[in-house]
């Protein structure tokens, strides 16, 4: 429960940060003097970097100025929302709030409730609405657990714990549909051809400021891996195989309070996954002199940063690169599609296609594989003989 005591406005707020020998080096901690009581509360928090501890502390600082309490300041969505549900709902009708209570509960908390309400950006609320989607949730699910989303949000901006709320209440739709097609036709999104992807990785390196080749790297590794963006981000040097030439795929790099962290692979489990002869020279280069550093980030940022979608599209003007290009339809995901389906098309096993996708379900994909026109024209031609064969079902013409 979120503690709503109100700190008197005048009341100093003080704030410092530590640098300590952890995962997450920067503690930001912040006390107060509570003039009721004459105790110092405090409160603190580990980040990835000291920007994104000082970040903390001045949101914290500027919320105390407005009498806000720390506590709940720095509150997770899931300690707000429950402390705060009734004021969110108001105005309601009863049949509307068991759905919209509903999506709050299986799908907004277990996504994101985890995460100060300060820290929710417009981008984290997109990929929550991705994640509903992706797990096969209904158009009027998305809407009703979008719709708590937005509610609580829009209460936290009237505590003016933020200026705005980030969550946006348009748009998924298309999300949506862009999603369904892609369960049907994952290879309609995939790039033509090795050409076409170099072309893309030179261009998105010519597009950014400092010409970082990196992010060239980066996109043709995904790509030759059929990889996600945050799977190559967690690739170590550890993870590489030069001698038979095999990455085991450990980790992920997601967004996560405090910044991009590390967590397991989307299917709980390590998979292997070939390195390609047109890869390797890639490869090679950015494992040169640095073997000695097995936990050493394979692809960073020009400034040794984590790389995320956000950071790849901004950096390269990734939008206006690949509408230049004529894919205007590609995302950083796609990649992994271009992979999936060049490899199916190349003759790589079901089986084996699917362990190195890391998917649960082979129905998935069987989607990557190349319909056969020639096989499928072939077999209406056997029922067609079966059908006028003695020992096929009688035809008879309708309306003699």
């Amino acid at each position: 429960m979120v503690d709503k005591q109100i700190v008197p406005l005048g009341v100093v707020v003080r704030g410092d940060i530590e640098k300590r020998d952890r995962a997450k080096p920067f503690r930001a901690r912040v006390r107060w003097t509570d003039p009721a009581t004459g105790t110092r509360p405090s409160k603190s928090e580990s980040f990835d970097t000291e920007e994104g501890a000082q970040e903390w502390l001045d949101k914290i600082k500027r919320a105390a100025s407005r009498g806000v309490d720390p506590k709940t300041a720095t509150a997770k969505l899931a300690d707000y929302g429950k402390a705060n549900m009734d004021f969110a709902m108001r105005g309601v009708e009863p049949k509307t709030l068991d759905p919209y209570l509903a999506g709050w509960r299986k799908r907004v908390v277990p996504t994101v409730g985890h995460l100060p309400v300060t820290m929710i950006t417009a981008g984290i609320a997109d990929r929550a609405v991705s994640a509903w989607i992706a797990d096969g949730c209904g158009k009027s699910t998305v809407k009703n657990s979008l719709a708590a989303f937005v509610r609580v949000m829009e209460q936290a901006v009237r505590d003016e714990l933020i200026d705005k709320n980030p969550v946006a209440v348009v748009g998924w739709q298309k999300q949506f549909a862009r999603y369904e097609d892609e369960l049907e036709d994952p290879r309609a999104l995939a790039l033509p051809d090795w050409r076409a992807l170099t072309t893309l990785a030179d261009a998105l390196v010519a597009a950014s400021a400092d010409k970082y080749r990196g992010w060239g790297d980066v996109v043709t590794f995904m790509a030759c891996t059929a990889t996600r963006i945050g799977e190559a981000s967690g690739c170590r040097v550890g993870d590489i195989d030069a001698d038979r030439w095999v990455w085991t795929l450990r980790r992920q790099t997601t967004p996560g309070p405090g910044g991009m962290a590390d967590k397991g692979t989307k299917g709980k489990r390590a998979r292997r996954i070939p390195i390609i002869e047109e890869l390797r020279p890639i490869v090679a280069r950015r494992l040169e002199g640095r073997q000695d550093q097995p936990d050493a980030r394979l692809f960073v940022g020009p400034r040794g940063g984590r790389i995320s979608t956000g950071v790849l599209r901004r950096a390269t003007h990734w939008d206006a690169v690949v509408t230049k290009l004529g894919y205007d339809h590609l995302r950083r995901h796609d990649l992994r599609h271009t992979g999936l389906t060049w490899m199916a098309d190349a003759g790589v096993p079901l089986h084996r296609l699917q362990r190195i996708a890391g998917h649960t379900d082979p129905r998935i994909t069987q989607r990557y594989l190349h319909p056969d026109m020639a096989a499928l024209t072939e077999d209406g031609n056997m029922l067609s003989r079966h059908l006028r064969s003695p020992n096929g079902p009688q035809l008879h013409v309708v309306g003699e």
